[in-house]
C-alpha cells in the first residue's frame, strides 16, 4: 500500500531542500538529517494501543513504528500500550474518534460497528493464500477500503495482519465438518462469524478475547478459533487439546490514527507517520508469517494437530456460501461483488 503519501512525501522534500538553500543551509551532502518542526521544543506523545500482549507479532511492528518516526524526526514521542491496556479494540477506536487516543491498529472485525463495508473481510473461506491478501490489500480494492473510514474521524494509514484465523478445541480432531458438529466455539461479537459457525453445525458463543482462557479453562466454551500466533502466545495449549489448519478467515489489521489529531498536523510530519506506517506494516507482514510457522511448530509438541484437506475446504467453503449471500446487502452487494471478483482475478492471474 504505497498510496498517496508517496507523492506527498516529494512535495514536502522539494519544499524543505529549497527553504534550505534560500538560507544558506550547510548540512552536510548525502546527511539525513531529522525533522523538527515543533515550535515548543518538546516532542508530541503518540499514544499507540493494540489488544495483543508484547511478543505478538503486532507489538514487533509498533516497536518497529517508533523506531523508524523518532529515527527521522524530533516532533514525536511514540507510546506503546499492549494487552488491552488502554482499551479493547472497539473502545480504543471510539478514544480515536473522540481524540483522546492517537493510534489503535485494530483487527477489520470490530470495526464493522463503525463502517458496515468492513464486513466484507470476515466472509468465511474466501481469501485463499497470502498472496492473494497482499494484492487484495496493496490494490485499488484496499485502498478504497483504507478511504472508508473518513466519515468516522478516523485516518486509516496502512494495512497490517493479524492472520489466517485456525480452529482450537478441547473435545476432538477437527478434519471435516462433520467434527464440527456441536462443538462450543468462542467467537468475537460479529454477526457474520456467528452465522458461519452455526452453518458448519457449531454453537458459536460471542465473548471478550480478555475474558476466553477463562472460558476455556471452566468449559464454558469447548474451543475458539485465532491466528496461530495468538494461540501460541496465549498458551491456549494449557487448556485445549487439539488444533486444526482451517484458515477459515484472513484478518488484517488496519493502521487507524485520530483525525482529531491528524488534521493539526503538518503535511511533512503526516508524510512521515504514513511512510512509517506503511513500512512498518511491512515488516509486521514479514514477521507474523514468521512467527506463524514458529508458533504451528510450537503447537504440534503440545497439541494434537490435524490437517484440513484441500478437498474438505472446498466443502467447508460450500458450506457456508449460504452465509455470504445472506450478508451481502448489509455490507453491500456491489462491494462484495468487487470483493470476489478482486480475489477471483488474482487468484487466476
Amino acid at each position: 500500500m504505497k498510496r498517496k503519501w508517496v507523492k506527498l512525501s516529494s512535495l514536502v522534500m522539494v519544499t524543505a531542500l529549497f527553504l534550505a538553500a534560500c538560507s544558506g543551509g550547510n548540512a552536510s551532502e548525502g546527511s539525513e538529517e531529522k525533522v523538527t518542526a515543533s515550535t515548543s521544543g518538546k516532542p508530541q506523545i503518540l499514544r499507540v494501543s493494540i489488544g495483543v500482549n508484547d511478543q505478538h507479532p503486532e507489538y514487533e511492528g509498533v516497536e518497529k513504528f517508533k523506531e523508524l518516526v523518532e529515527s527521522k524526526t524530533d516532533d514525536f514521542e511514540i507510546e506503546l500500550y499492549h494487552s488491552g491496556q488502554l482499551a479493547d479494540d472497539r473502545s480504543a477506536i471510539e478514544m480515536l474518534q473522540l481524540g483522546s487516543l492517537d493510534i489503535t491498529i485494530p483487527s477489520t472485525s470490530p470495526l464493522v460497528n463503525f463502517v458496515k463495508e468492513f464486513g466484507v473481510f470476515d466472509l468465511p473461506f474466501t481469501i485463499p493464500n497470502e498472496k492473494v491478501a497482499d494484492e487484495l490489500l496493496d490494490g485499488k480494492f484496499g485502498d478504497k477500503m483504507l478511504d472508508m473510514v473518513e466519515g468516522q474521524n478516523l485516518v486509516a494509514l496502512a494495512w497490517w495482519e493479524n492472520g489466517f484465523r485456525n480452529l482450537t478445541n478441547d473435545i476432538r480432531p477437527v478434519a471435516k465438518i462433520e467434527d464440527v458438529d456441536g462443538l462450543k466455539i468462542r467467537t468475537m461479537e460479529n454477526e457474520i462469524h456467528l452465522d458461519a459457525w452455526k452453518a458448519l453445525g457449531a454453537n458459536p458463543t460471542p465473548m471478550a478475547f480478555t475474558e476466553l482462557f477463562t472460558a476455556m479453562q471452566q468449559g464454558t466454551v469447548d474451543g475458539q478459533e485465532n491466528p496461530f500466533p495468538t494461540i501460541e502466545l496465549s498458551q491456549y495449549a494449557e487448556v485445549q487439546k487439539h488444533v486444526s489448519n482451517t484458515n477459515h478467515v484472513y484478518t488484517p489489521f488496519i493502521f487507524l490514527f485520530s483525525k482529531t489529531i491528524w488534521d493539526k498536523l503538518t503535511e511533512e510530519q503526516q508524510t512521515i507517520l504514513s511512510e512509517a506506517a506503511v513500512e512498518a506494516g511491512e515488516f509486521n507482514r514479514q514477521r507474523n508469517r514468521e512467527v506463524a510457522d514458529e508458533s504451528l511448530e510450537k503447537l504440534k509438541k503440545s497439541m494434537s494437530y490435524t490437517e484440513v484437506t484441500p478437498e474438505e475446504h472446498k466443502r467447508f467453503q460450500k458450506a457456508v456460501k449460504p452465509v455470504i449471500d445472506k450478508h451481502a446487502d448489509g455490507i453491500g452487494a456491489e462491494l462484495v461483488d468487487e470483493y470476489l471478483n478482486a480475489i477471483e482475478e488474482i487468484a487466476g492471474s
